[in-house]
């Protein structure tokens, strides 16, 4: 299965990733991961990344549709993936359409995890994470048995820059504007399934399932 994942910032993608590609069996290719990891690790790329993604700005398509092209190209995805994070605009969908028709493929299902919008921004601004060790806390759903020191190596807690207010706020003006045409988009290919994510992890991992033909119950 190749499989898109779809949903504004703070919607659940990623977690609910790493419960497809457990059920599934497939690689989560989260472009947020590697954005991160090129920053931490301080290459040009990274640098590059880091002052688009510190002002809650799209990273350029040429530098993010390349890194899918290489990834989705090695051999532990030849059965399949999770996309989470790309594509973000029509131009990267049309972009991904196109390395899978090189590749003979094309996608089996694009989900949509919707969630209202205050939803959203209360779940962003009360993310927490840890520096050393990288585990995430929240505020209100999950917080630290400590405030701002971590439960599982004592590390310290930091609010990442783009979880500010401010910059959650653009974000997400951004993704209506550019992120939720896709919907249109993969509507019109009938590959669209859209799920309440304003709801228990478990309840929306079961929904994602049935999207996909699978019972998870």
């Amino acid at each position: 299965m190749k499989i898109v994942l779809l949903g504004p910032p703070g919607a659940g993608k990623g977690t609910q990733a790493e419960v497809l590609v457990k059920k599934l069996f497939l690689p989560h290719i989260s472009t947020g991961d590697m954005f991160r990891a090129a920053i931490s690790s301080g290459t040009p790329l990274g640098t590059e990344a880091k002052s688009y993604m510190d002002k809650g700005l799209l990273v350029p398509d040429e530098i993010t549709i390349g890194i899918i092209k290489d990834r989705i190209s090695q051999p532990d995805c030849k059965e399949g993936f999770v996309l989470d994070g790309f594509p973000r605009t029509v131009k990267q969908a049309e972009a991904l359409d196109e390395l899978l028709a090189e590749m003979r493929d094309g996608l089996t299902a694009v989900l949509n995890i919707n969630v209202p919008l205050d939803k959203l921004i209360t779940r962003l601004t009360g993310r927490r994470m840890c520096r050393k060790c990288g585990n995430i806390y929240h505020l209100l759903y999950n917080p630290p048995s400590e405030e701002d020191v971590c439960d599982a190596c004592g590390g310290e807690l930091y609010q990442r820059s783009d979880d500010k207010e401010e910059t959650v706020k653009n974000r997400l003006s951004i993704y209506e504007e550019q992120t939720a045409p896709l919907i249109a988009y993969y509507e019109a290919k009938n590959i669209l399934h859209t799920v309440d994510g304003d709801q228990p992890i478990n309840a929306v991992m079961l929904e994602l399932g049935k999207a996909l033909g699978q019972d998870w119950s």
